[in-house]
């Protein structure tokens, strides 16, 4: 794991897509494994080359009861995953899944290894008791947007296909910005 201290409050980062920018800050103090994970992938440039692959929109959410928008990337291949990471709840973090924030994909507790996603619009369902994921403990947030939202929006905007996009966007890289 990529060295990460506490007395860090933000860790900035540029992900570089075909369509644009998007500048994300990271809180390594309030989701420290979380943060330490993506950065791993950063640092060992798993993410360069992979894509925005999914999107939820209010289309293609219609027949959903709890129904979000987001914004899915980070398919790193699976032998190149590193572990699954301890899901860090919005309870524990107090970071919620607002409009622009960066949170976790995951399948069930503890399932987290590259996926992350972006919010677009406020998504309390995605939050600790929220009711888009069965088990109630929502999905582990880390980070917000701080420029590039009409990027996140654009790609959102993709053709898809049952929310696979037919042209994955690709991320081109993601870097630390000093």
């Amino acid at each position: 794991m990529p060295l990460i201290t506490l007395a860090q409050t933000t860790i900035h980062c540029l992900i570089k897509t075909q369509l644009g920018n998007i500048a994300i800050e990271l809180y390594p103090a309030k989701a420290p494994v979380t943060v330490a994970n993506f950065m791993h992938y950063v640092d060992d440039k798993q993410y360069n080359g992979s894509s925005f692959f999914r999107i939820c929109t209010p289309t293609n959410e219609a027949n959903r009861k709890v129904k979000i928008q987001v914004i899915q990337g980070g398919n790193v291949p699976d032998k190149m995953s590193f572990d699954s990471i301890k899901i860090e709840t919005t309870n524990y973090t107090g970071i919620l899944h607002k409009n622009g924030t960066l949170s976790m994909a995951r399948s069930g507790p503890n399932s987290a290894t590259s996926e992350f996603f972006i919010c677009i619009n406020d998504q309390s369902a995605l939050d600790y008791g929220g009711a888009r994921n069965p088990d109630r403990q929502g999905f582990a947030a880390f980070g917000k947007v701080t420029a590039g939202m009409d990027v996140v929006k654009k790609i959102q905007s993709q053709k898809d296909t049952f929310q696979y996009l037919v042209n994955p966007v690709k991320i081109l890289q993601i870097s630390r910005v000093k």
